[in-house]
């Protein structure tokens, strides 16, 4: 069997280290023992902007905001789903992450980088989601390990009431908020609807129709005129 090599580590800030893996032509990034992500099990990240575009896609324009770049698997869906005329920002925390994107993973991200609809900023999506009202169609939560956070605690500012408010304070009205989540938690689905979303909640695999580890995805709708 090839092994694995180590090919870069980056701080992860509030504590916390990342690393970059490589065998073959497969890349692991990884959070002590924890496994993030693989470039090989991307099927739930790609349902996650499938499943949003789908929802918004009639619409002129459209503004999204991802929260996480990681492999690019939502980023990649969310441009092969919209238009020409979409804009497409991604908020990416770890700088390293970017560098892996342009460098060591150039192969997995391809062209979609380059795309003149996308711009990433090393950022706190938290950050972008409280600066703007009204600003975004969808915004699509790939961060950390779900509303249960493992990488960063402050991840979890993202996914509590307060949280949820400033989302859907960002969205424009009939927006929708996607989140993506390793396993199940029906106290956040609770939050959600506290929060006054519309909420959808569907299984999906790791790995799509090839089957993998069941993750979960919330589709959260807001539903009220602005």
């Amino acid at each position: 069997m090839i092994p694995w090599l180590l090919l870069d580590t980056a701080p992860v800030p509030g504590g916390g280290e990342l690393r970059l893996m490589r065998r073959g032509a497969e890349f692991s990034i990884r959070l002590g023992h924890n496994e993030l992500m693989n470039s090989r099990l991307g099927g739930s990240e790609e349902a996650l902007a499938t499943m949003a575009c789908e929802r918004i896609r009639s619409r002129e324009a459209p503004s999204i905001l991802i929260g996480g770049l990681g492999m690019g698997f939502t980023l990649r869906a969310a441009m092969a789903a919209l238009g020409s005329d979409a804009r497409i920002v991604v908020a990416e925390l770890v700088p390293a992450v970017l560098a892996w994107a342009r460098g060591s993973m150039a192969e997995v991200f391809g062209k979609s980088l380059a795309d003149s609809r996308v711009s990433v900023r090393e950022a706190d999506v938290s950050d972008l989601i409280r600066s703007g009202r009204s600003a975004f169609d969808a915004i699509l939560l790939d961060v950390d390990n779900g509303p249960e956070g493992l990488s960063r605690k402050a991840n979890d500012a993202l996914y509590d009431l307060k949280g949820l408010a400033a989302a859907r304070t960002a969205l424009r009205a009939g927006g929708v908020l996607a989140v993506w989540s390793s396993a199940q938690n029906p106290s956040f689905a609770q939050r959600l609807r506290r929060t006054g979303f519309d909420v959808d909640e569907v299984k999906v695999r790791a790995n799509g129709s090839r089957g993998g580890a069941r993750h979960v995805i919330w589709i959260a709708t807001h539903a009220e005129a602005s």
